[in-house]
């Protein structure tokens, strides 16, 4: 059995497990058809609805069976990350004063993190879950069983930086950041005048919770206020704008700063043909920080599509903002059949959302027109 079937089946079985656990009403909030393309392609990232049956609607054991799932569909590592950055709303609660609410009961909510399946996880047929809340949103699809697509994958953290005792520091996706930097120093200056495009980042990804990413004409950044679930009115809408225009006023990104990063299907930056032998041992180390969310068999062959040199010179490098620990900064690394997007300038440079995706495989897309074009 391969590693794409073997995670496969351990997530049937947890799903299965859990849809047994609901009763009626919490089935009808977790369970839809997976031809509901819209609400299926549809995720977030921020404090909002995400669609499901949300962690505090449900029982203990529940919860559990949830966090089983979650267990079956990611790495350790990945699954500590995820637990971390669930856990962490309670510090960005304390953070804020306890104050914020964002239009709900309690704006940071550990227990507003949701769930949905698509599908019949123990049938043959194409199905689906997701999982997601501030911060996180996975989407794992299985198609003639075996996963086929476990992107879009979304994982951030604010504070990115927390104290812990002993002087310690508590640093969920410190490696994404680390990396990055790492790469972008070790350039010489011609390198860099390619590579970095803007002497500004960006206050959040481009690519955003699109369904998809840098098509036609591509993609400019979008406003904070038309990244949730529906759109905020009234005061709380002018809250939301104005966030967004004093991040961008603070930081000087201008109309021209989104365009330089413009995201399109032609990379910009420097193209990995144009790094020498340490420098992409580098990357590969970066990439390795997005695919390992996934169990290992599975980041394994995501690992293999930039094993070779020739694989990984159809990738592209670029760098936005500062180089020094604590500026704002902003990387992308993109191929045919791949991105890895990453922020940090809000907060004070203290605030990370990153993404992995795949074009061809977000949702299972190619796979899934594949198994549609031969068993129907």
């Amino acid at each position: 059995m391969s590693k794409a079937h073997e995670v496969a089946k351990r997530c049937a079985e947890a799903a299965s497990r859990l849809v047994d656990l609901l009763d009626q009403r919490q089935r009808e909030l977790v369970c839809w058809a997976f031809d509901d393309a819209v609400e299926r392609e549809q995720w977030f990232y921020t404090p909002t609805d995400h669609g499901g049956l949300a962690l505090s609607a449900m029982t203990p054991v529940q919860q559990r069976a949830v966090w089983q799932l979650i267990a079956a569909g990611t790495s350790m590592a990945g699954y500590n990350t995820v637990a971390s950055i669930v856990g962490h709303d309670n510090i960005l609660d304390r953070v804020e004063g306890f104050t914020v609410d964002w239009g709900r009961e309690r704006g940071r909510d550990p227990g507003l993190y949701y769930l949905r399946i698509f599908g019949n996880p123990m049938e043959s047929e194409p199905w689906s879950w997701r999982f997601g809340g501030h911060h996180v949103s996975l989407n794992v699809t299985i198609i003639d069983d075996q996963v086929q697509g476990a992107t879009p994958c979304f994982l951030g953290v604010d504070p990115a930086t927390s104290p812990l005792l002993g002087g310690h520091l508590l640093r969920p996706m410190g490696a994404a950041e680390d990396l990055g930097r790492e790469l972008v120093r070790s350039l010489d200056e011609t390198q860099r005048r390619t590579a970095i495009v803007n002497a500004v980042a960006p206050t959040d990804l481009v690519s955003a919770n699109r369904t998809r990413y840098g098509q036609g004409e591509g993609d400019l950044a979008l406003p904070l206020i038309d990244v949730w679930r529906g759109r905020f009115e009234g005061a709380l809408g002018d809250i939301v704008t104005k966030i967004q225009r004093d991040a961008e006023e603070k930081d000087h990104v201008t109309a021209e700063v989104l365009e330089s990063l413009r995201l399109t299907s032609t990379p910009i930056g420097l193209s990995v043909t144009a790094m020498n032998a340490s420098q992409r041992e580098m990357l590969r180390a970066l990439l390795d920080v997005y695919v390992a969310r996934v169990p290992e068999g599975l980041a394994d062959l995501e690992a293999a599509k930039y094993a070779s040199d020739d694989q990984l010179e159809t990738l592209s490098f670029c760098w936005a903002g500062g180089l020094e620990n604590g500026e704002g900064h902003y990387y992308r690394v993109q191929g045919p059949s791949l991105l890895c997007e990453y922020d940090n300038t809000q907060r004070g440079a203290n605030h990370v959302h990153t993404v992995w995706r795949d074009p061809s495989r977000d949702f299972g897309a190619n796979p899934l027109a594949e198994h549609y074009r031969h068993d129907h």
